[in-house]
């Protein structure tokens, strides 16, 4: 069996190797906890080796993340610096590469005042909606990557059962289960994956799917498609022509919903980690696209203000399909984190739409977008609402109706 070291090694070049594919003479910006520093030490070495000419690191302390909402004035909460974008903008005007380390303590933000959250939140959403860097991102037109490593707050949500002193090492042993380091050759596995998920998606635009029929325990609902969508799985190309993964793990198919067309109600099958705070037990109806009620069992309160962000936080940006007979769901565990949940169940986003979604999107004026049903907001926040109970039929343009899961997996 592979040791830890030699694990840590291969999540790293896979890492680099085959998410953000680091080209020669590119640079590379990593945001990551200050935990995270040995790794991030992996990562810029991998990036080297290969051929990066540049490898930038910006470390944060979560602890100072939670003094700031709780010391702060609201000026301070409302300030998003300019420098940060011009950053990412440079960033994105000579190609290089992001490469987000993402592990939220899921009770970072207990108890903080969800208006002085909601604040900040917005402050940073409107900067970057208005960047040359959001836009990139959205169309995939560079390379970025989200993947996620321990912390120890993180490990003691996911396993509180576990002796303190082993909590980390039981999450390390998860996220190297479901991302495939614990097998050989993981990188030529990946590669294997992302075409059995390029299968799929070729097979759902071949049938021009219009129309999808969820139903399940606490949940009936239609989600009319936006005109000319396209399915995708989550292996992008930059305007370069060179492939990435955007996260870490990968288990969906994605498209587009219509701004305007989902109708009924969907039960949420896992807690929200948002921000710091838990929403749990919670369900959305929605009218004409919009969401018109909401509860929750716990965290309401957060789930209002995601909801009133803005008028895109109300509709759909995305539907993604996922499998319930995954690795990341057969693991059992509850992640606590949506990069790893969100690949354990379908998922739904509220707010911002994907440009990638809509065929030859970037050739289109912003009018004949929004005319196609695409919706925008400053946020884009994923929702769990997968299980083995859940049945999708897709509705095609010639009215034919076409089993897409059937009791949480793929029907065909």
């Amino acid at each position: 069996m592979k040791g830890f070291q030699d694990r840590l090694e291969e999540y790293a070049e896979l890492a680099v190797k085959v998410a953000l594919n680091i080209q020669k003479g590119q640079k590379l910006y990593i945001n990551a906890d200050i935990e995270h520093a040995y790794f991030v030490e992996i990562i810029a070495r991998k990036a080297y080796e290969v051929g990066a000419v540049k490898v930038y690191t910006d470390f944060f302390d979560p602890s100072i993340e939670r003094l700031t909402y709780e010391k702060a004035p609201e000026e301070g909460l409302a300030d998003y610096p300019d420098w940060k974008i011009n950053m990412l903008e440079e960033m994105v005007d000579e190609g290089g590469a992001l490469l987000n380390i993402y592990a939220p303590d899921p009770e970072l933000l207990k108890d903080i005042d969800p208006e002085r959250i909601a604040l900040s939140r917005k402050a940073a959403g409107k900067a970057m909606k208005a960047s040359r860097y959001k836009n990139a991102e959205t169309n995939g037109s560079i390379s970025w990557c989200v993947l996620s490593v321990p912390t120890q707050k993180w490990a003691a949500k996911v396993f509180p059962e576990v002796d303190e002193n082993k909590q980390v090492d039981a999450l390390w042993e998860q996220i190297f289960n479901t991302t495939r380091i614990n097998l050989n050759d993981p990188v030529s596995l990946w590669k294997d994956h992302l075409h059995l998920l390029q299968e799929k998606s070729d097979y759902l635009n071949r049938k021009k799917i219009i129309t999808l029929h969820y139903e399940g325990p606490g949940t009936k609902l239609s989600i009319g498609l936006a005109d000319d969508s396209v399915w995708k799985n989550t292996q992008f190309k930059t305007k370069d022509g060179v492939d990435f993964l955007p996260n870490v793990p990968s288990e969906e198919v994605f498209t587009v919903p219509h701004k305007d067309k989902v109708n009924g109600t969907i039960a949420a099958t896992k807690p929200l980690n948002y921000d710091g705070n838990l929403i749990e037990n919670f369900s959305l109806t929605f009218k004409h696209g919009k969401v018109v009620d909401f509860q929750a069992k716990k965290g309401e309160d957060i789930l209002k203000h995601i909801i009133e962000t803005d008028e895109g936080t109300k509709r759909l940006g995305e539907v993604a399909l996922v499998p319930h007979n995954s690795l990341i769901s057969n693991s059992g565990v509850l992640f606590y984190n949506t990069l790893f949940d969100e690949n354990a169940s379908c998922h739904i986003a509220l707010g911002n739409a994907l440009l990638m979604g809509i065929e030859d999107a970037d050739s289109l004026a912003h009018e004949e977008l929004i005319g196609k049903g695409f919706n925008e907001s400053i946020d884009h926040i994923d929702l769990m609402v997968g299980s083995r109970d859940l049945n999708i039929d897709g509705e095609t343009d010639e009215g034919e109706r076409v089993p897409i899961f059937t009791s949480g997996n793929w029907a065909f």
